[in-house]
């Protein structure tokens, strides 16, 4: 929003510098981004008139202008515009001016002629091509017939004038009109402010018998104010409008625009002008769009709508879409006669949906979107009606049209002195709080030790108790309240312990050689297919989007690993073969009568290929073992010591190659090599190995945090094992026995050899474990260990029926 200072003393009595002023509202919450003087850099420019011109005897693209400013001397001024004729009045810079880029005008000498000055463009004094007509965008800057001579052109294009650029919060659409900062200037100048004045001279023709308004989606409209003036002469508006509205940053178009216009930027209510013989049957209608229905915008662009969009009808179409932009079927041209005033209010959500969708965005629908006051449209329409008349004739209709189905009741709050002085930390008399609240043209009565405050319409952003505080609080002045040091305990910010945990595992897997990747929490509903989920999955019930990027993001995701996929998978299309990678992220269930899903935290992690060959190491698979000793290397890194790997079977997972990560009996994880089939829907070539870790549960377990132990002061003394077994029996219960029987002395287990052949009986194999035993306090005995080891031998004989090999 651009303030004028000058407008801006029409309805209040500022007595403080544009820059003091700017320095007042930022502190009281109305943010002034910058403060800039119009006719910055212009000196020595005047009005002139061009007497004669000659064609230049040594260039065919110049001309000779004879000018004169008034004074007994002509000026000879040599210039390459074309859109100068003889008469004209226009801007001069004489010898010795100064212009806004810091050039400085010099007695020169062009193909052989004296030139004595320059005729300026807009431009060329500090006005944006886009608030000039056309006709003067790429030319001399042409003034009014009536224009006087030897006018300083500062002061004459109004130029003299400060510019304060206000950059608003969302909340605060009301003080997007020079009214709605007039009001806050008045508030904290403690002066009174003057409400623009709209003294109609109605005839006798009532509205009700030129025009009818029709709501049919009052969702979207809650109310219409139409008004008629007929009789209207169509012109250029007066030169004090035509300022204003370029200081505000809007061209001039015509007197009947420029008012909508003016009257927009003046009281913040968004105005229409229909003209009124191009409505079919003279009747507007305030309807949905409906389905592949168009409009032609005065952009003269075709807009296509839908059944989303309201649209400001005739009895033949559309005429206009609603707060964002009129049609050109039914603009005010040169030849309009009759007029009728749109003033409405529009649900600011539909507009700005619709403003979106068409990629349209005017100042209109950036008032309708913040939210305008409902209660000012028919005092919006009769000022507009005021201005019209008087600017361009005609005949107001008596009386308004005002479609309002349900009035707004304005909101009453309870605001209590004690709690303003509570809140803000500082004593605030009650008679100041409504002095406040009073010029801020609430309205406030005493209801016992509490006041009842009134909120208007142009407010709708104030509904509680501590909207109000914080207006006291503003106006009153942030820079009262008194510095305090803080006080209380301190705390240490850092990571709390979910948070340390999350970060451990990444830094470990990272350091284990993976990469981290974030993808997005939305996907195909096609995933739950690609991953061979049977139709009962709890992994198919997912949370769909209403409004989704596109069908391949339309879902919320249940499971992380096919998002790791996808990246292996776009990288193999760029020949990167290898990859290991993971990710943390969240996964979200649907719940049962409830707006918002259940969400998990997930580990996931994906090996493709093999590991990068170096030069004193071959390349190596990563295979299962390879992903279970990244895994094995994360938990012993976060002090889990009780996980166990299960066989397992899972439906994204290879049969016989898969392993459930238990810890005291729960499921945690799932760790295996894919299904073939996943792979070939995803494309990959090759096998692929993925786990997945709920670290939610991760997190409910025990861990162990790492105690100092001191070096062994004993040798240790290691054994080997070998014993015969069926070969379903499996190893993480052969090692479990082993450790319950050999005691305290077992530091440690491992197996270094497992053997299916010609030595052993079929259905048999043979596995040989490295056992080592270590004391704390003395050197062990081979005996000891001999009888340890047979100790070991007998539980694997009596659990498993175990043989040693021979």
């Amino acid at each position: 929003m651009r303030v004028s200072y000058k407008w801006l003393q029409e309805y209040v009595d500022v007595n403080i510098s544009p820059q003091e002023l700017a320095d007042r509202l930022t502190m009281a919450g109305v943010a002034v981004e910058n403060v800039h003087y119009l006719g910055e850099g212009i000196t020595n420019v005047v009005t002139g008139q061009i007497l004669k011109i000659d064609p230049h005897p040594n260039a065919d693209k110049l001309v000779i202008c004879q000018v004169t400013t008034g004074e007994e001397d002509r000026l000879q001024i040599v210039t390459g515009a074309t859109n100068v004729r003889e008469g004209h009045k226009i801007p001069v810079a004489k010898v010795g001016a100064k212009l806004p880029s810091g050039l400085v005008i010099k007695k020169a000498k062009l193909r052989g002629e004296v030139s004595q000055g320059m005729l300026c463009s807009g431009q060329e004094l500090g006005i944006d091509n886009g608030l000039l007509p056309p006709e003067q965008q790429n030319g001399i800057m042409i003034l009014p017939q009536d224009t006087p001579l030897n006018l300083d052109i500062v002061e004459y294009l109004g130029l003299d004038d400060y510019i304060l650029e206000l950059d608003l919060t969302p909340n605060r659409g009301d003080c997007l009109s020079m009214i709605g900062v007039a009001r806050e200037v008045a508030a904290l100048l403690g002066v009174e402010m003057k409400m623009p004045a709209a003294p109609l001279e109605e005839g006798e023709e009532r509205v009700e018998e030129l025009a009818a308004i029709d709501i049919q989606a009052a969702d979207l409209c809650r109310r219409y104010v139409g008004r008629v003036i007929k009789g209207v002469q169509i012109g250029p508006s007066p030169s004090w409008m035509q300022q204003r509205l370029r200081a505000a940053g809007i061209r001039p178009i015509n007197n009947i625009v420029d008012v909508t216009n003016y009257v927009m930027l003046e009281l913040g209510q968004p105005l229409h002008a229909f003209d009124y013989d191009k409505l079919a049957g003279h009747r507007i209608i305030v309807r949905r769009a409906k389905e592949n229905e168009s409009i032609k915008t005065l952009d003269q662009q075709e807009r296509p709508l839908n059944e989303n969009m309201l649209a400001i009808c005739d009895a033949g179409g559309p005429v206009a879409v609603a707060g964002v932009m009129g049609g050109l079927d039914s603009e005010v041209t040169a030849e309009t006669v009759n007029v009728l005033i749109e003033s409405a209010y529009f649900d600011p959500v539909s507009v700005r949906r619709t403003s979106k969708a068409l990629g349209l965005r005017s100042e209109s629908s950036a008032r309708f979107e913040k939210g305008i006051d409902i209660g000012g449209c028919v005092r919006a329409a009769d000022r507009a009606a005021y201005l019209m008349q008087q600017l361009a004739g005609g005949t107001v209709a008596r009386g308004v049209i005002d479609s309002y189905p349900e009035p707004v009741v304005e909101k009453t709050v309870k605001l209590r002195p004690a709690r303003v002085e509570h809140v803000l930390g500082i004593p605030v008399e009650e008679q100041k709080i409504v002095d406040i609240l009073t010029a801020l043209q609430f309205k406030v009565q005493r209801e016992g030790e509490n006041l009842l405050v009134t909120v208007p319409t142009f407010r709708p952003d104030v509904s509680i108790e501590v909207d109000l505080i914080e207006e006291v609080a503003r106006v009153y002045g942030y820079n009262q309240v008194p510095d305090t040091l803080i006080y209380g305990p301190a705390t240490q910010g850092k990571r709390s312990e979910n948070q340390q945990l999350v970060y451990d595992i990444r830094n470990i897997l990272v350091g284990c050689g993976l990469t981290e990747v974030i993808t997005y929490g939305f996907v195909s509903p096609k995933v739950a297919d690609l991953m061979n989920l049977p139709q009962d999955s709890k992994f198919r019930n997912v949370l769909v989007l209403q409004n989704p990027l596109s069908e391949e993001q339309s879902v919320m995701r249940t499971v992380l690993v096919p998002n790791l996929l996808e990246v292996l998978k776009r990288n193999h299309n760029r020949q990167i073969q290898n990859g290991a990678i993971f990710e943390i992220g969240r996964v979200f269930y649907p719940r049962e009568g409830q707006n918002l899903p259940e969400e998990r935290l997930v580990l996931a992690m994906v090996f493709s290929g093999y590991t990068e060959k170096s030069w004193n190491s071959e390349a190596e698979p990563m295979d299962f073992f390879f992903a279970k000793g990244v895994v094995e290397k994360l938990f012993a890194g976060i002090g889990l010591v009780e996980a166990r790997f299960v066989r397992h079977t899972d439906p994204s997972f290879h049969p016989g190659r898969t392993a459930a990560i238990e810890v005291k009996g729960k499921t945690i994880g799932v760790l295996g090599e894919l299904h073939p089939n996943v792979l070939e829907n995803y494309g990959l070539p090759h096998r692929a190995v993925a786990c997945k870790i709920d670290l939610l549960d991760l997190i409910e377990t025990e861990l162990q945090k790492p105690r100092y132990q001191p070096l062994p002061k004993f040798p240790a003394v290691e054994r080997d094992l070998a014993v015969v077994v069926k070969q379903e029996v499996q190893t993480r219960d052969m090692i479990d026995v082993i450790n319950k029987a050999a005691g305290k002395i077992l530091k440690s287990v491992s197996v270094f050899d497992v053997y299916r052949g010609a030595q052993v009986q079929e259905g048999y194999k043979s596995q040989a474990f490295s056992l080592l035993f270590q004391a704390p306090d003395r050197t062990l005995t081979d005996e000891e260990v001999a009888k340890q080891t047979e100790k070991i031998f007998r539980a694997l004989n009596k659990e498993f029926a175990a043989e040693l090999r021979k």
